[in-house]
């Protein structure tokens, strides 16, 4: 499955079971204008490529305010010039430190304070270490997840729904096909996307959990 760092934000766009729009946030959303201006009106839903999330865009702003809310950069030429004074632009955060809350019991404390570098580097170390540990078990259910929303939002009125999704937690991929079969081709070509990382047998277990 693509990773953040390694691939660029893509999303796509559904009317229905039918794909509409896929690409860049830009893209999707100048065919969307386009659908509108048509004098279209039926729902139209748009997913994260990466994580099968839905995602909302403002149709009625510029393409370069859209671009940049989604972390695009806003002086890329293909993107309609003039956006409004004054808005702001939501890129990704900058990469370092950032400040969050840790509630502990004071043993917790006691051991941290123990510890080589001390409490913020020991964190950061166990952190790295269940990452590696738990990566391939991680990215299966990332996959699944992602297979969960797109379908829970888009087939959940198609026949197999309820069973498919059982089979897609038990980590069958042969009932998984068999529940989707019949379901319309670009429904189950997005699903596809996602489909060897969350059939990934040799990972689908929890390391932790096993005896």
């Amino acid at each position: 499955m693509p990773t953040p760092d390694t691939t660029p934000e893509t999303f796509t766009a559904f009317k229905g079971h039918t794909q509409v729009a896929s690409g860049p946030i830009r893209g999707v959303a100048a065919a969307l204008r386009d659908r509108i201006a048509a004098g279209e009106s039926a729902l139209i839903l748009i997913f994260d490529d990466q994580t099968g999330r839905q995602r909302d865009i403002d149709l009625s702003a510029t393409a370069r305010d859209v671009a940049g809310r989604f972390g695009e950069s806003p002086d890329d030429p293909s993107l309609a010039s003039g956006s409004p004074s004054g808005s702001k632009r939501r890129g990704r955060p900058k990469l370092g430190v950032i400040g969050r809350e840790v509630t502990l019991l004071p043993r917790h404390w006691e051991w941290l304070q123990d510890q080589r570098g001390g409490p913020s580097a020991t964190i950061r170390r166990l952190v790295d270490a269940a990452r590696a540990t738990h990566r391939e078990h991680d990215r299966v259910r990332a996959a699944q997840d992602a297979i969960n929303r797109f379908i829970s939002a888009v087939a959940g009125d198609l026949a197999g729904f309820e069973e498919a999704n059982r089979a897609l937690y038990r980590g069958d991929p042969a009932r998984f096909e068999q529940q989707t079969a019949s379901w319309p081709g670009d429904v189950r070509r997005y699903i596809a996307r996602w489909s060897e990382a969350a059939f990934a047998a040799e990972a689908s277990e929890d390391p932790s959990e096993r005896a």
